[in-house]
């Protein structure tokens, strides 16, 4: 009895530096991602093996908890000295790939951005690259301000400018990988870590009316025939042009071009107020396994599941917030903002995609979507939320 009381006692101090606020939706995302995969592929006569493919996807989920176990127990320090390096490594590995892609992938998608490890494995170095680069990110800004205490407009000047210059050869590498999607990501953690530096609205203010007058006059310039000459002329490709016809108008060419849009579309709309049920699907869409995995959900579990599963991903964001304002580590503060960050625009941009709200970019949805490099680099995010206040916990517990 003593024995059991002792144990409990000496194991209370570790469980409560676990934040089970944190597991619970990533664990219920996981468990619905199995389900709507084995949904997908039992569905999909051109894909691979249902088996094969749960299976993968379990071991994924396995090695993602693997590296969530270990990177709770780095210490912020630890982290602070690894990031340059595992910066400078992400961008040798993004560099590399764009003589060592896969040609294959790269003739049936538009992008280099995958390496063919086996036969049946390939690998996409930028969403692991996309947590180097939050870390960089969030070192960049906690070194600056440590170091400029007194802000002003000159500090200010001085940190966009660092900012810029770790932003620059990620932000090139996944051009040159001819990825827009990724791009789009790496441009909203930076946008969320800008906001959250510190720097002067008078800066700030300025910067968001640019980009909206840049973003209004890109969409002015898809719409028109002359336009997208100017586009092709800087680097635009034809596929990207073919996703913006399909979104704007998905029923065009139902049997081609926006074959995905407009079938996704109906999936999710056939599935009504409950759904169809568990694995009941009579509308095909192409490789909805990964991107589309959002018209199964919608299929099977109609609009009260679709709702829930957004629902999940709302708490599991909040609890990250929690956790950032819990912290009192401004490296880990500026971590959890470009992690945050990015979760909210794969999650926005994906459903916002599935259901015809924005253009298909190939985002696939966290934690759901098949593909080993997507829950691997997620999972990792996680790790890191969760050793803040595993971490935070320990210092207490040894003080």
């Amino acid at each position: 009895m003593e024995n059991n009381l002792s144990q409990r006692q000496a194991r209370a101090p570790h469980d409560s530096r676990i934040d089970y606020g944190v597991i619970l939706p990533v664990f219920l995302l996981c468990m619905i991602g199995l389900i709507s995969l084995y949904s997908a592929l039992s569905h999909d006569p051109t894909g691979p093996s249902v088996i094969k493919g749960v299976v993968m996807q379990g071991l994924w989920y396995a090695i993602g908890t693997v590296a969530i176990v270990v990177i709770m127990q780095l210490k912020s320090k630890w982290l602070w000295k690894l990031t340059p390096f595992i910066y400078g490594a992400g961008l040798a590995v993004m560099a590399a790939l764009l003589k060592f892609y896969d040609k294959e992938l790269a003739v049936e998608t538009g992008s280099k951005n995958w390496f063919r490890v086996s036969a049946g494995l390939t690998f996409q170095p930028s969403e692991l690259m996309k947590i180097a680069y939050i870390m960089m990110l969030a070192l960049v800004v906690t070194s600056h301000n440590v170091k400029h205490k007194n802000r002003n407009l000159r500090s200010d000047g001085i940190l966009i400018a660092k900012l810029l210059a770790v932003t620059a050869p990620t932000i090139g590498l996944v051009l040159l990988q001819k990825d827009l999607g990724t791009m789009l990501v790496f441009l909203a953690i930076f946008g969320g870590v800008f906001l959250m530096s510190g720097i002067s609205w008078r800066i700030i203010l300025p910067v968001v009316g640019i980009a909206l007058i840049l973003g209004a006059g890109l969409i002015l310039l898809v719409m028109t025939d002359f336009g997208r000459d100017i586009l092709t002329q800087i680097g635009f490709h034809q596929y990207q042009f073919k996703r913006i016809d399909s979104w704007l108008n998905p029923f065009h060419d139902i049997q081609g071009d926006s074959m995905q849009q407009a079938y996704g579309m109906m999936a999710i709309g056939s599935g009504e107020m409950f759904g169809k049920g568990f694995n009941m699907s009579d509308i095909y869409v192409p490789v909805r396994e990964s991107d589309m995995i959002f018209t199964m959900i919608g299929e099977m579990f109609g609009f009260v599941g679709s709702a829930f599963v957004v629902l999940i991903y709302f708490v599991l964001i909040y609890q990250m917030v929690k956790v950032c304002y819990d912290t009192n580590n401004e490296f880990y503060t500026y971590i959890s903002v470009g992690i945050i960050m990015m979760l909210l625009f794969h999650v926005f941009e994906n459903i916002g995609a599935n259901i015809g709200l924005l253009p298909l970019t190939g985002i696939p949805l966290p934690f759901i979507s098949k593909g080993g490099s997507s829950i691997l680099g997620n999972m990792i995010a996680i790790g890191l939320i969760l050793s803040m206040r595993f971490q935070a916990g320990a210092s207490k517990n040894n003080e």
